[in-house]
């Protein structure tokens, strides 16, 4: 069986003047899966997101949220929707604990109860009494989490949720949404991080430049990577260079003033053996980039800045 759709969008194009910041682009992301929407910053992210939420309407082409529109439900079509786009904000004044009653107050209202139960699932119950003022920024992104799950959502979307974090920051927000999608809650996150895709997505879109370089599994992300290189460097890089053509399973090319160097383990030894006993020195043999980073800056490099860049006023008047 199929399994249902939590957004369809078929065809979704936005242009801000010249510039086509989302270009016929279509997405799936079924019931209960973590998928991510993975770009360098500009590539049309946060433009699509900002779509979803209504914020600004497509062009051309269609999108659905649980089989609604915002053209036929309104603001009915974010029914059982939740999250935020870029950081989210609040009155540093007040403490965590009386935002999210306030924001509750403006969404129906809720129990102290559902405060406190969200508190605890972001890891903040020790905090909350205390002003926003004092959080750190990767509390205040968890606390724009426990504001997205006082709705109760079947869809939390996140639009880079670890950006700007510290590592510890990093490590606490993937360990946030991997235990929110244990529970059955649907995940729709950009990110410009292949770390953080590779680590709690099931599935993935990367974009380029406003259109979809690559849709698919991890799984099948895997695949289309390139072997992971190791970068070289010696006394004669050009006499290196020349010892590593023809030798079959062994890719040798120039990189960055090094020598990017891709095959097996075994092939690589036995190159660097004969790299060496030609009498020339190796300097540093080091690993390069991971196999999915080094395939993502191939699908997606020299993308330029695009409507996620613009200023809010641009937004304004184009959405209008």
């Amino acid at each position: 069986m199929t399994p249902a759709l939590a957004v369809r969008a078929e065809g979704l194009t936005k242009r801000f003047g010249a510039l086509t910041a989302v270009d016929a682009i279509s997405i799936q992301v079924s019931e209960g899966e973590v998928y991510g929407v993975l770009g360098p910053n500009g590539a049309g992210k946060t433009t699509f997101l900002r779509m979803l939420f209504g914020l600004i309407r497509p062009d051309a082409g269609s999108l659905e949220v649980f089989g609604r529109t915002w053209e036929r439900d309104g603001t009915a079509a974010l029914e059982g929707v939740a999250g935020f786009i870029e950081s989210p904000r609040f009155y540093p004044y007040l403490t965590g604990r009386r935002n999210l009653e306030l924001l509750a107050g403006l969404d129906g209202g809720t129990g102290a109860r559902t405060i406190a139960e969200v508190l605890d699932v972001v890891d903040l119950t020790g905090r909350g009494g205390d002003k926003v003022a004092g959080y750190s920024f990767g509390m205040r992104q968890r606390l724009g989490v426990a504001a997205s799950l006082l709705r109760e959502p079947r869809l939390l979307v996140l639009d880079e949720p670890a950006n700007g974090l510290d590592p510890a920051g990093i490590r606490d927000m993937r360990a946030l949404v991997k235990r929110l999608t244990s529970s059955g809650l649907t995940v729709l996150l950009s990110s410009h991080d292949m770390d953080e895709v590779e680590e709690i997505c099931d599935n993935v879109t990367i974009m380029k430049r406003g259109s979809v370089a690559f849709h698919g599994t991890i799984t099948e992300l895997r695949h289309q990577a390139p072997p992971q290189a190791h970068l070289l460097s010696t006394s004669d890089d050009a006499a290196a260079l020349a010892l590593g053509q023809g030798r079959e399973g062994l890719g040798v090319t120039s990189a960055d003033g090094r020598l990017a160097v891709r095959g097996s383990q075994p092939v690589i030894d036995a190159y660097v053996a004969a790299v060496v006993g030609a009498g020339v020195a190796v300097r540093s043999l080091t690993l390069g980039e991971a196999p999915l980073e080094a395939l993502f800056f191939m699908l997606t490099e020299s993308a330029p800045a695009d409507a996620d860049q613009l200023t809010r006023t641009d937004l304004e008047e184009t959405s209008r």
